[in-house]
């Protein structure tokens, strides 16, 4: 056991701690449970795409700005989350919380361009009830927007303990949890982007 203490001495802050290594490990299996349920929400997108009942259909809805704004603001907090925590491996916590605190922000504004989103299209005669198109694309975006919101309030918590206890492995622990959380959601957003928006308005 000492020689596994010493051989993590020198790993990043988050890894020093056993209980800390196993935490983490765990959200990876949970991101693997996550991976079934976003394919399985896929796959159900995918057979209902062409099923829209006389309703609205991809082409009649879906606009490249929009999309292309929900895309970049999503893309840039990924990254601002990878300098949060290029800032907590430097044990440097005013740098990583202002790039953390920014990263929620461009959460946040996700989440607003994607609600204006959905509520341009109720308006338009696009609701979830209308046709299975629409009941699936509704699923799927809603679920990833659960998602996304869920992260902000987890990570609101994270910052909370950080201003309180200070940077130490089990706050550099949940940091770089909630980061492997946020990177994951914006690997989905690219897959919502490509097979939902791209694939519709080429379709």
């Amino acid at each position: 056991m000492a020689a596994i203490s010493e051989a993590y001495k020198n790993a990043p802050l988050e890894y020093q701690d056993g209980q800390g290594r196993l935490n983490i490990l765990g959200f990876w299996i949970f991101l693997g449970a996550e991976i079934v349920l976003f394919a399985t929400l896929f796959a159900s997108y995918l057979v209902l795409a062409g099923r829209t009942s006389g309703g609205p259909t991809q082409t009649d809805l879906f606009e490249i700005g929009p999309v292309m704004a929900e895309t970049l603001v999503l893309l840039t907090s990924s990254f601002t989350c990878g300098i949060a925590v290029y800032y907590m491996r430097k044990q440097n916590v005013k740098g990583m919380l202002v790039w953390f605190i920014l990263t929620l922000l461009l959460g946040a504004t996700f989440l607003g361009l994607e609600i204006d989103e959905f509520i341009t299209y109720v308006h338009e005669g696009a609701k979830i009830q209308t046709s299975g198109f629409l009941s699936g694309f509704f699923t799927l975006l809603g679920t990833h927007g659960l998602h996304v919101t869920l992260g902000l309030f987890w990570a609101t918590g994270v910052i909370i303990q950080i201003r309180k206890h200070g940077l130490t492995p089990i706050t550099a622990r949940k940091m770089f949890i909630i980061s492997l959380y946020w990177h994951f959601l914006d690997v989905v957003w690219i897959f919502i982007y490509t097979l939902v928006y791209l694939h519709g308005m080429v379709a």
